[in-house]
């Protein structure tokens, strides 16, 4: 696990991956600038189930840094798989990157080797250049060469993509997030003119929010797609104490099936990890990862 205490980022984005987490991580540090990663937590050598007994004393989190934004790849089995509900924009911004056209560039060569073209790169009504690529390992990747003289945003803003099973449900959603989560607010909001594919006249095409002061965007999509959210990628909201845990788990556990290790599923099939900010010290304690397993909620009694 994670040091969850040293950092103000309050939900934190992570890849589910399939024993690939370390090489993952190398592939993105030949991808970006101001990278880093670290091992943030191994599995443990004795006391694992069945189904994990080949992964003890592996790394079962990576911990990445990418221009101020934390993002975490789990490193499991072939349970589950990332696909582009979740997924990340890049705002190659001339202001943060005087080179950006350029690092655009660069990134989208690397990202898309061996991997999948979504939406190529060329000029767009809303930017000058963009493009929408799959990597390797199942990761989606927005990149936008921004106006500079536009609203400042980070480099890199998390991004949901409402489809399938939740079509058309953005604003829902985003509203809900922004009333649970305190220093939540909307920021832009664009909305389609008229039908478009199974997006209704009125949804949304684009938007960006903050959720406790971290900027985010969500999108109902134009075109019908095959995958709608799932485990693949998830989204970590660090608690301070139980009573927080409950009230994030309040709201954001739907699905019964779905809780476990501190995992659930929201009213939207959005998958969360709702943990304390003290996890580390938790997971020290002797005992710890096994009463882990037996728990859905988290409860900080119990370690």
């Amino acid at each position: 696990m994670s040091d969850v205490s040293t950092t103000s980022q309050k939900i934190v984005p992570n890849i589910w991956s399939n024993q690939r987490a370390e090489e993952q991580a190398e592939f993105y540090a030949d991808v970006f600038r101001d990278f880093s990663s670290e091992v943030t937590g191994r599995y443990p050598t004795e006391g694992l189930p069945d189904f994990q007994k080949d992964m003890a004393g592996k790394p079962v989190t990576v911990d990445l840094q990418l221009a101020g934004t934390r993002i975490t790849i789990i490193n499991a089995g072939p349970e589950f798989e990332p696909n582009p509900s979740v997924n990340f924009m890049l705002n190659f911004d001339p202001v943060l990157y005087p080179d950006a056209s350029e690092y655009l560039d660069a990134t989208f060569e690397k990202l898309a080797d061996g991997g999948f073209v979504m939406m190529p790169k060329d000029e767009y009504p809303f930017s000058k250049k963009y493009a929408w690529v799959m990597d390797k390992f199942g990761v989606s990747w927005q990149l936008i060469l921004t106006d500079p003289a536009g609203e400042p945003r980070p480099f890199v803003l998390p991004s949901l993509m409402f489809c399938g099973a939740a079509q058309n449900k953005a604003r829902e959603a985003v509203s809900s997030y922004i009333e649970l989560i305190p220093g939540s607010s909307w920021g832009n909001v664009a909305e389609y003119p008229e039908q478009t594919g199974p997006a209704e006249a009125g949804t949304i095409v684009f938007s960006d929010f903050q959720l406790a002061g971290q900027w985010f965007t969500a999108m109902d999509s134009a075109v019908e797609q095959p995958f709608t959210f799932n485990e693949g990628m998830s989204l970590m909201i660090i608690a301070h104490g139980q009573d927080e845990i409950d009230r994030y788990w309040a709201t954001l556990s739907t699905v019964p099936e779905s809780e476990q290790c501190g995992w659930c599923k929201d009213a939207f099939g959005l998958s969360w990890q709702v943990v304390p900010d003290n996890m580390d010290e938790l997971m020290s304690r002797p005992g710890a990862y096994e009463a882990m397993m037996q728990m859905g909620k988290l409860e900080i009694a119990k370690f």
